[in-house]
């Protein structure tokens, strides 16, 4: 892949405006009774510093030296992947770029390479399944894999995950060291695979359960970032202490949505299954677009690119859209008064979303984008638009998608099925081998990216 100066920028949810940002809706299954002892259901695999490892794999000279992979060469961007020497400074994913070379004037920037970076996943996930089935590929970097029968005593376990970090080191490289969790539930596995980074082996037994969480604070648990620990501390939570004091129904209160129950049972140790209540709550793509893609037409060109990738992703998904959302950040001259953006633009932000009736298919959803597109403002300060961002939101999986009165039409399932023929052809040989005209000019300048919870088969 050719190096790219106008690279699709990955933000954390928390970057987004919060009227793009949706709840959790899924609802929880029974909970099997677990039984008492040292026993463990799942396997977590997390690679460490996964991105920056593959880079002083494939690269030796970058071994034992602070490396922070970047989408683009510029000050302004940031971090999306920084090694153990980089960690040690105090370097972190989403440092941008100019802090970074202040808190460790040694560090090696390098240009993220998606493609590499997808090759050492498959070759990991086969490493991994050497030694026994991996159930899920949660991310680019951690899989899951569920233990049967003799596999699920502690000691054999912990033997099977001494094995799985072995088999890697030696099928695909030395440098890729990873993280193994072991637990009652996919949940506390990912927990206990976070405890102990990098190169560590942590199980968490229905035995040592309570004591071993109660070290821990709220942000080391999945799913509690920083806007979630506030709103707790504001409830009243602020330790683990108080959070597993509460009862099912107080979490499910505490959260004003089904998570909170949910979240209560497994860290109880409770097992269900969660392929039945998990599926993405949303889909998004963003980017920032370099100073001379930041006209309205190639704006509009880089929008349409996006909505393309999300919309692929959607259907290998089995998902459905009830809304779309589109946001748009405009730069205004230094020294106006404008909040600046964690890029170092002077910015003025837009955004808005229109409801629709659940749909996967591009017309329909380039439509909708387009009268986003339409009503965005005008004016002085919103002709340089720097940021777009696609959002598909509300989303439904296949068995719970409701039909409508033309899902049954012949013209409908002839279009369902254009289009996963276009989807093949895409996955099979580029983004843009069948794509509308309009985002065309847009390809380079919006090349793929790969976010740590892509499905890596997709790009």
């Amino acid at each position: 892949m050719a190096a790219s100066q106008n690279p699709e920028q990955i933000l954390p949810e928390e970057e987004w405006p919060e009227e793009l940002q949706i709840p959790e809706h899924a609802a929880p299954l029974a909970a099997p009774q677990q039984p008492a002892g040292a026993y463990v259901n799942w396997l977590f695999v997390d690679l460490n510093s996964y991105f920056a490892s593959v880079e002083q794999q494939v690269r030796p000279e970058l071994r034992g030296r602070p490396v922070g992979v970047v989408p683009m060469m510029a000050d302004t961007t940031c971090c999306i992947a920084a090694s153990y020497e980089a960690k040690a400074f105090g370097v972190r994913t989403g440092t941008i770029v100019a802090d970074a070379k202040r808190m460790c004037p040694e560090i090696v920037l390098v240009e993220g390479r998606h493609e590499i970076y997808t090759e050492y996943h498959h070759r990991i996930v086969e490493a991994v399944e050497s030694c026994l089935p991996v159930t899920a590929v949660l991310s680019i970097d951690e899989m899951a894999c569920r233990l049967m029968g003799r596999e699920r005593p502690l000691l054999a376990a912990m033997e099977l995950g001494r094995k799985v970090k072995a088999r890697i080191l030696e099928r695909v490289g030395p440098i890729m060291r990873s993280s193994v969790g072991l637990a009652t539930n996919r949940y506390l596995a990912k927990v206990a695979s976070d405890m102990e980074k990098p190169n560590g082996l942590v199980a968490l037994p229905l035995d040592i359960l309570p004591e071993a969480l109660g070290q821990l604070t709220l942000r080391d648990l999945p799913g509690i970032g920083a806007k979630t620990e506030k709103r707790l501390n504001e409830k009243g939570i602020a330790t683990m202490g108080q959070l597993l004091a509460l009862t099912c129904e107080q979490a499910g209160e505490l959260w004003g949505s089904v998570w909170g129950e949910r979240l209560w049972h497994w860290l109880q140790g409770e097992d269900f299954d969660m392929a039945e209540t998990e599926h993405l709550k949303s889909i998004s793509h963003s980017h920032v677009l370099a100073p001379e893609m930041r006209t309205a037409e190639k704006a509009w060109a880089v929008a349409h690119k996006l909505l393309h990738k999300a919309a692929m992703r959607l259907r290998a998904s089995g998902l459905w859209a009830s809304s779309i959302g589109l946001a748009v950040g405009f730069a205004v001259p230094r020294g106006e008064k404008a909040p600046v953006s964690r890029f170092g633009v002077p910015t003025r932000g837009w955004h808005d979303e229109i409801k629709l009736s659940e749909c996967q298919d591009n017309p329909t959803l380039i439509a909708a984008l387009s009268r986003l597109w339409a009503s965005r403002p005008a004016g002085g300060d919103y002709e340089q638009p720097y940021f777009i961002g696609v959002q598909l939101n509300g989303l439904v999986p296949d068995r719970l998608h409701s039909l409508n009165l033309f899902d049954a039409m012949d013209g409908e399932q002839s279009r369902a099925r254009l289009l996963k023929a276009m989807d093949e052809l895409n996955n099979k040989y580029g983004l843009s081998t069948l794509a509308p005209a309009t985002m065309l000019s847009a390809y380079k300048a919006a090349p793929t990216r790969i976010a740590f919870h892509s499905i890596p088969d997709l790009f």
